[in-house]
């Protein structure tokens, strides 16, 4: 089990507070949407949990300050996949996928037989075993999404936090990355995925988190959190919000008048 606690957390940029005053907290078995519109914080508040950005107040992984933490310590706790990644040298997808246990090694070290078994595990899981061999710089986008999914799995971290996974991705491709992120949560780890597409986050995330201008406006079920009046102060939209199925159903309707 794992938890990871947020307190009066705050992220100025330049002269403009990113996040302000954030209190929250994550546990194990668990599938957090954050939500919110362009510029809301989403992405800094991603960044804060790992210590990439200079911010006030703490996060905490299991009591443990994250900014004190060691990074290689950090990176065997939480596996990062951040938005817009470029693969930028010709390795062939095993190989991407081992460069996952990195924090596992130490300097000079090769890869053992346990980090062998992880490598397999996290292909398997994110389903790219046939593509093993394949140069990763020649994937498609649905591929090579599946591909950096292996990598963070291959941490075998307790906790995964991605960052717009579904961007440049088919809707069905969209589908299959959610499906692979509730299967995680499903498993035990403790998973937060920053999200835009609303009806998506409804239909797999146990759990929502809706930040605008640096602050939480909403926390909880997608039922609580995407009502049409909040989806029309938060993002400006008139937007009908279904609630008669398993998860809430959005569609806009255009911008908000008046």
């Amino acid at each position: 089990m794992v938890k990871i606690t947020i307190e009066q957390l705050d992220v100025t940029l330049g002269h403009r507070r990113v996040l302000d005053k954030i209190d929250t907290a994550f546990a194990s078995g668990t599938l957090t949407g954050i939500i919110g519109p362009n510029g809301a914080g989403k992405s800094t508040l991603a960044r804060a949990m790992l210590a990439l950005v200079p911010a006030s107040g703490t996060v905490r992984i299991d009591g443990e300050d994250v900014a004190a933490m060691p990074r290689g310590q950090l990176a065997r706790r939480i596996a990062y996949v951040p938005q817009g990644q470029t693969l930028h040298w010709p390795l062939s997808v095993e190989r991407l996928v081992g460069l996952g246990r990195l924090p596992h090694l130490a300097p000079m070290s090769r890869i053992g037989d346990a980090d062998t078994a992880a490598i397999e595990r996290a292909m398997a899981r994110a389903d790219v075993l046939h593509l093993r061999h394949r140069v990763a710089t020649e994937l498609s986008g649905g591929e090579r999404a599946r591909a950096l999914f292996a990598r963070a799995l291959a941490v075998e971290a307790p906790t995964l936090l991605v960052d717009e996974p579904l961007a440049s991705l088919d809707p069905g491709h969209q589908i299959d990355a959610m499906v692979l992120l509730r299967a995680e949560a499903a498993d035990g780890a403790l998973v937060i995925a920053v999200l835009h597409d609303l009806t998506l986050a409804a239909r797999y995330c146990d759990r929502l988190l809706l930040i605008d201008q640096g602050r939480v406006i909403a926390d909880g079920t997608a039922a609580a959190v995407l009502t049409a009046e909040r989806l029309r102060a938060v993002y400006g939209i008139d937007a009908h919000v279904e609630t008669g199925g398993d998860w809430p159903t959005i569609t806009t309707l255009g911008r908000a008048s008046g």
